[in-house]
This record gives structure tokens, sequence and C-alpha cells, in this order.
């Protein structure tokens, strides 16, 4: 019997030993806290108004355009009828180029983001990676982007001391 207690014992020590550290960082937290990821975000809503607005004053245009056509239909010609659904689907046509040029998968929008938020995410990331290495945490978890986590204690939390690391006070 004291055997196997004594074997309990050596193989919890054991798997204490090789027990891993992990952390929780709260992303959200981190990224209100710096005054460039918010000039970024105000950047990038201005240029995106800016952008939906021209898309817009093409779309507008092929609306007025149709409707013109539906009132003058019955006094075109077969070939005028063709050459103002041809100019018609031509702005349409260029509506939706310039949105996808803008707001595309690879879109400027899309480019703009990469790279105003790139360097804030490196930063941060660097700043993990150094707490990480020297408190020996062998994984950091976002509480604010896995919904999966379900409690996670503040003792683990390091988001105030990335904040730090980064030159921010909290």
């Amino acid at each position: 019997m004291k055997k196997i207690l004594l074997m309990i014992v050596v193989a919890m020590t054991a798997v204490a030993a090789n027990a891993q550290k992990f952390a929780l960082l709260d992303m959200e937290y981190i990224l209100k806290s710096i005054p460039a990821y918010e000039r970024a975000n105000e950047q990038l809503n201005q240029v995106s108004k800016k952008w939906q607005a021209e898309v817009e004053a093409l779309t507008t245009e092929a609306t007025t355009m149709y409707k013109n056509y539906q009132n003058e239909v019955v006094f075109l010609s077969q070939e005028q009828k063709k050459a103002k659904q041809e100019q018609i689907m031509q702005k349409e046509k260029e509506a939706a180029d310039l949105k996808k040029k803008y707001f595309g998968p690879e879109g400027e929008l899309f480019k703009k983001r990469e790279s105003l938020m790139t360097p804030i995410q490196e930063e941060i990331y660097n700043a993990v990676k150094e707490i990480s290495d020297l408190r020996g945490y062998s994984l950091v978890l976002d509480r604010a982007s896995d919904t999966a986590i379900i409690f996670g204690s503040p003792k683990i939390d390091i988001s105030n001391e990335v904040l730090e690391k980064l030159g921010y006070s909290h």
C-alpha cells in the first residue's frame, strides 16, 4: 500500500514538474489603450467613408441613367436602346469594379488596414513574447477573441504588463 501511495506521489510530482504555464491577455483592452491604434482606426474609417461615397456616386449615376432610359424607351430606336443599355451596364460595371478595388479581399482598404495595423500588432506580439520568455509561459490566450474560455483567473492576465512593456500606463 505504501509503495502504491509513494508511486502516486512521485507521479503527481512528475506531472507538476512538467506542467506548462499559461497566461491570458485581453487584446481589445490592450488595443484600446494604445493611441496609435485608435488613430489608425479613425484613419481607416475616414478613408472607408470617402471610398464608399465614390462607389455610391457611381451607383446613383447608373440608377439615374436607368430611370431616364425607362422614361425614354418608347421614343428610342433599337440602336439607341442598345447603346443606352450598354452605357448603363458599363456604369454599373464601373461601380462594381470600384467597390471591388476598394473593399475586395485584396482591396485598398485591406492593404491600408494591413499597413497601419501590422506594426502595432508586431509590437504587441514582441512584448508578449518577451514576457512569455521571461516568465516561462508555454501558451498565451486572448480572452477577448476566444469564446471557449469560460473562466480565466485575473492572476494569470498579463494585459497590463504588456501595456507597461509597450510604454503605456494602465
